[in-house]
């Protein structure tokens, strides 16, 4: 093994003790472990040119490190992201003594641009539910997964991961363990439960409990997150959908129409199951925005000047 090899090796070992520590004492889902290594391994590629050690980073690689990512096409948003995860490191590093000065301190977060989710209107948003071909398992089970989805705002980690134990059909509700290991229920609705009955007597009972898991590939086995990304773009495609979509296409859509429809900020921060109201926040300037452009479209006199 070369010096360079051992470098990153050691560098990597430190890293992996950090996720440990943090899954250890935050109970942090997989996903946002997974984000963690891949942000830190990213900047143990960069120090491997250096051929630096994690122990001896100082503020000024730090800074040469972020100056180059908008080079790289990084977005503002993933910079932010990289320089959180950095942090998070350092900081646990000086606590345990493994570095003497944390060069993360009084670094500023890049300057970002706000960026509102692209969400679907409640006539796309039925359009895509009426997409599958509920007269196949797979479009009963998609018809499920999407209303489910829509109806409970959830993850789409939560929803491939949603197991049967979770769900009571009898109350309505899906008890949800999110980010950080906090426990909501949220209730799903009588359109959504009625989907979900259909799908669970009429697809997933010939499945047999091989798993727990609610929603299954065809194989029987848990669905993946990237197996239903797949799904929900071929099924937008079928319902004429043009805009961008993204994994939380529904769970955007659930957000904003609660809101549109009059429902208190601090509610769906409860069905979301946000830990910060300010990350709620982002979907009343989307309401406001929609606002906004239908009384520019439609209201007689928005155009008109005195």
């Amino acid at each position: 093994m070369t010096q360079l090899d051992s470098l990153t090796t050691q560098n990597s070992a430190l890293i992996e003790a950090w996720l440990n520590a943090l899954w250890v004492e935050k109970g942090l889902s997989d996903n946002t472990l997974s984000s963690y290594r891949r942000d830190l391994e990213a900047f143990n590629g960069w120090l491997a040119h250096t051929q630096l050690p994690l122990t001896s980073v100082t503020r000024h690689h730090l800074l040469k490190y972020l100056s180059v990512l908008p080079g790289q096409g990084i977005s503002s948003r993933s910079q932010a992201r990289y320089l959180s995860a950095l942090r998070g490191f350092f900081h646990w590093a000086k606590r345990e003594n493994r570095v003497t000065e944390d060069p993360t301190h009084d670094v500023q977060r890049p300057r970002q641009v706000a960026s509102l989710p692209d969400i679907l209107t409640e006539t796309d948003v039925e359009a895509l539910l009426a997409a599958p071909d509920v007269t196949t398992p797979i479009g009963l089970r998609d018809r499920a997964m999407f209303e489910v989805l829509y109806a409970a705002g959830l993850r789409v980690s939560e929803l491939v991961s949603l197991t049967l134990p979770q769900v009571s059909l009898n109350q309505g509700l899906v008890r949800l363990v999110g980010k950080g290991n906090k426990e909501r229920l949220v209730p799903l609705g009588e359109e959504a439960r009625h989907w979900l009955v259909r799908y669970l007597e009429e697809v997933r009972a010939a499945q047999g409990r091989i798993s727990q898991a609610v929603f299954l590939s065809n194989r029987g086995e848990q669905m993946t997150r990237q197996t239903f990304w797949y799904r929900i773009k071929a099924m937008a495609k079928v319902a004429g959908i043009r805009k961008h979509l993204s994994p939380h296409t529904l769970r955007h859509a659930f957000a904003s129409h609660l809101l549109n429809h009059g429902a208190d900020l601090r509610v769906v921060q409860l069905l979301l199951g946000h830990s910060d109201l300010s990350t709620t926040q982002i979907y009343t300037h989307v309401a406001q925005a929609r606002l906004s452009r239908l009384h520019a479209e439609h209201h007689p006199r928005s155009g008109k000047t005195p």
